[in-house]
């Protein structure tokens, strides 16, 4: 019986050790977006470079179909239009394959692109990456890309019921704030 509790707390201290040695550094708003290129739940692959010229909100989560990545996911689902006609795409990111991402837009009615990222590499570029031994999830972190492709806002640890809202409120703040500085570098006509 002792040696089930020293394999338990073996195994606790295993995971605990794995999530609180991950990497803690993290992007900057300002900074280039880390480029990727990753197939949707569809089979087409889709870049940063695809959505150049719009805001895009890209958002990471651990696993489809769970509780947490089922809410924030139909959350950005139901504030789409809202987001599209804020010049703005969604993408979400997780290390599930595309077939476990078709399974999930469909059951869901997801119109926005899923990003099958198997190996990782995205994730751990935008240091959005757990680790657990050879198990990998992403972590729940939003990034708000510019049209430039500079990262304008940094999520980390979202709630998935506000994520979409959070998104929504800071693109219209920075909307509103280019807007004014455009207008305030507009030459004055006589």
């Amino acid at each position: 019986m002792e040696w089930l509790i020293l394999i338990s707390l073996a195994a606790t201290l295993g995971l605990l050790y794995g999530y609180f040695s991950q990497d803690r550094r993290t992007l900057k708003a300002g900074q280039s977006a880390p480029d990727f290129t990753l197939p949707d739940q569809h089979g087409g692959m889709r870049s940063l470079n695809d959505f150049r010229g719009k805001w895009l909100t890209l958002y990471f989560y651990p696993k489809d179909d769970t509780p947490g990545c089922t809410k924030q996911a139909c959350s950005f689902r139901d504030e789409l239009q809202e987001i599209t006609d804020l010049g703005a795409a969604v993408i979400g990111i997780s290390a599930d394959n595309t077939g476990s991402h078709a399974d999930f837009a469909g059951k869901y009615r997801l119109k926005f692109p899923l990003l099958a990222d198997t190996a990782a590499e995205v994730a751990a570029r935008y240091h959005s990456l757990i680790r657990f031994g050879p198990v990998k999830f992403a972590r729940r972190n939003t990034f708000l890309i510019d049209p430039e492709g500079k990262i304008a806002r940094i999520y980390l640890s979202v709630s998935p019921a506000r994520n979409s809202s959070d998104v929504i409120a800071d693109l219209k703040q920075l909307q509103t704030a280019k807007k004014s500085v455009a207008t305030m570098h507009a030459p004055i006509e006589s």
